[in-house]
C-alpha cells in the first residue's frame, strides 16, 4: 500500500470525480485512476462504487476512509517533526468557502500565506455557507470560511464582523439620501426583495435579524431567490426589488452597478463571519500552520461575539 495510492482514494472519495481529484491534487485522472485501481486490488475489495456521473464509496470504502485520511495526516506530522518542516511546507491546502469571505476576505489570507511558504499550493471550492458546513464534516476539505454556524461537529471561530445593508435600485424614491446613510425600515420593507438561496448564510442571519427588537424580515414579499451574489445585485439595478447583502460586496462599486445602499436604522446586529474546521479530524501540518497564521492576524483584530 503506497501513500499515493491513499491520496488518490481519499481525493476521488472526497469529491466524488476521479477528474476532480486530478484537478484538486495537480494530477492526470488516468493516474488517478490507476492509484485508486491498484489499492482496491491490493486490498481485495471495491472501495468506490464508479455507476453514474459521481463516484460513491461502497461499505468497505466507508469504513477505510477515515483511517485512510489519519495516515495521510499523520505521515505529514512525521515528517515536518522528523525534517522540521515549518518553514519548508510543501503540499496542497484545501479550502471550502462561502462567497463573500471566499470574494473580499481569502485572496489577501492566500497571498500572505504563500509568501511565507511559498511551495504550498491552494485548491479552493466556493459554495454556499450550507455546503461548506456539510463539506467540511464530510471531510471534503480542511478549512472552511462560511458565513454562520451550522454543525456542533466543527469548530468556528470568529474572522470578520461586517454590516448587513440595504441595496437598492437608484430610483427617485431613493435619491435624497446619501450611500450608506441610516434609513428606516418603514421606507422599504413593502418593498419586493430579492432573496438569497436556503444555503446561504446571509439569508440566515437576516431572517434572525432584529430592528429596534421586531424580526422584520421574516414575512417580506420575496420576488426571486438566487444563488448568485452578483445576478441579485444586477436585478436589484434593473428595479425588480431590494435585498440585504453584506456591505462588502457593494461599498466600493455601487456607482458603477447602478445600485445604492443604505444602513438599517436599528438593526442590531452586526455579521460574522468564522474560520471554521473539523475538530474530530487530524489537519494536515500545512491546515496546521494555516490555523497558526490566522489567529496571529486576527488576535488583535476581531473583538468576540460578546462584543457585537
Amino acid at each position: 500500500m503506497e501513500f499515493r495510492q491513499l491520496e488518490a482514494f481519499v481525493n476521488a472519495a472526497k469529491y466524488k470525480s476521479f477528474s476532480k481529484a486530478a484537478d484538486a491534487t495537480f494530477l492526470t485522472q488516468p493516474t488517478i485512476s490507476t492509484h485508486v485501481s491498484n489499492l482496491e486490488n491490493e486490498l481485495g475489495v471495491k472501495l468506490l462504487n464508479r455507476n453514474g456521473r459521481d463516484i460513491t464509496l461502497t461499505p468497505h470504502g466507508q469504513q477505510f476512509y477515515s483511517y485512510a485520511v489519519d495516515l495521510l495526516n499523520t505521515r505529514e506530522k512525521a515528517l515536518a517533526q522528523i525534517h522540521n518542516m515549518k518553514e519548508d511546507l510543501d503540499g496542497i491546502l484545501e479550502i471550502q468557502t462561502s462567497s463573500i469571505p471566499g470574494h473580499y476576505y481569502l485572496p489577501t489570507l492566500m497571498e500572505d500565506f504563500h509568501k511565507k511558504y511559498p511551495k504550498v499550493r491552494f485548491y479552493v471550492e466556493q459554495t454556499d455557507s450550507r455546503i461548506v458546513n456539510e463539506n467540511l464534516v464530510s471531510q471534503r476539505g480542511e478549512i472552511g470560511l462560511t458565513g454562520y454556524k451550522g454543525n456542533p461537529a466543527l469548530t468556528y471561530e470568529p474572522l470578520f464582523y461586517d454590516e448587513m445593508v440595504l441595496i437598492t435600485p437608484d430610483t427617485e424614491k431613493y435619491r435624497p439620501y446619501r450611500d450608506g446613510e441610516e434609513i428606516p425600515v418603514d421606507l422599504f420593507i413593502h418593498e419586493p426583495f430579492i432573496m438569497r438561496e436556503d444555503g446561504s448564510g446571509t439569508k440566515q442571519e437576516m431572517e434572525k435579524a432584529l430592528v429596534n427588537g421586531k424580526a422584520v424580515f421574516k414575512n417580506v414579499d420575496v420576488i426571486a431567490r438566487m444563488s448568485n451574489m452578483a445576478a441579485v445585485k444586477q436585478v436589484v439595478s434593473r428595479g425588480l426589488g431590494v435585498s440585504i447583502v453584506s456591505e462588502q460586496i457593494v461599498k466600493e462599486s455601487a456607482i458603477t452597478e447602478k445600485i445604492r445602499y443604505f444602513r438599517i436604522r436599528g438593526l442590531e446586529k452586526k455579521r460574522c463571519f468564522y474560520l471554521a474546521y473539523n475538530k474530530s479530524v487530524c489537519l494536515s501540518p500545512i491546515a496546521e500552520h494555516f490555523l497558526e497564521f490566522v489567529h496571529e492576524r486576527i488576535a488583535y483584530g476581531v473583538p468576540g461575539e460578546d462584543s457585537e
